[in-house]
């Protein structure tokens, strides 16, 4: 059966229940993810549902199993997948001397982060006391593959420790910035931000912390 012919009996099955709404083709996947990170970013995973989400991205809440087969499995599609690539991002930081590492990296993340509202990272964290998955993703985002991989770089010593204190100081940040949104941090400018906190982070990865 041809892709035209598919797409007109799945849509004379299930028509009935979309009650005029969005037809289930591939921009309903793409609406149901990007209103799942909105909402799992804004209510955690224990506080967000499918009928929520569904009706934030304008379908019905079937379309959820169709396409993910469960509020699982669509926490795992929209938040647990990094959009990008960690190697890449490290590369990007490590674009520079060594010794404004911390500002780069300060910098880096928050002009992310501010570019989504939080996005993802405010999702994972609201979920982090419900969902082990976002507990894993969080401490491997930071200490693996980003703040492991740029103290190999820098020859400091106890790597470990470090990338400890380099993720406390960035989790923490964008949970003050982005989840309780406590002012005036959450509202201050990337380059007032980058002055306060680049400095400590900097001492973490390079400096004396014994």
């Amino acid at each position: 059966m041809d892709t035209v012919s598919e797409q007109s009996t799945t849509a004379s099955a299930t028509g009935s229940k979309r009650r005029g709404r969005r037809p289930g083709g591939s921009d309903t996947k793409g609406a149901l993810i990007d209103a799942a990170r909105e909402v799992f970013a804004e209510s955690g995973y224990d506080g967000a549902t499918v009928r929520g989400i569904a009706q934030r991205a304008g379908v019905d809440a079937a379309m959820v199993n169709h396409w993910f087969g469960s509020k699982e499995g669509l926490f795992a599609e929209a938040v647990l997948r990094l959009p990008f690539s960690p190697k890449d991002l490290v590369a990007q930081l490590l674009n520079g001397d060594q010794d404004t590492l911390g500002e780069r990296i300060v910098r880096t993340f928050v002009t992310t982060w501010d570019e989504a509202g939080g996005g993802t990272f405010a999702a994972i964290v609201r979920s982090v006391t419900s969902h082990e998955q976002a507990i894993h993703l969080l401490r491997d985002f930071f200490i693996r593959y980003i703040f492991s991989e740029v103290l190999r770089s820098t020859g400091s010593d106890q790597q470990l420790f470090r990338a400890t204190l380099a993720a406390s100081q960035m989790i923490g940040l964008g949970m003050v910035r982005y989840v309780v949104q406590f002012d005036p941090l959450a509202s201050a400018d990337i380059d007032t931000v980058v002055t306060a906190i680049a400095p400590t982070l900097q001492r973490y990865l390079t400096g004396e912390i014994d």
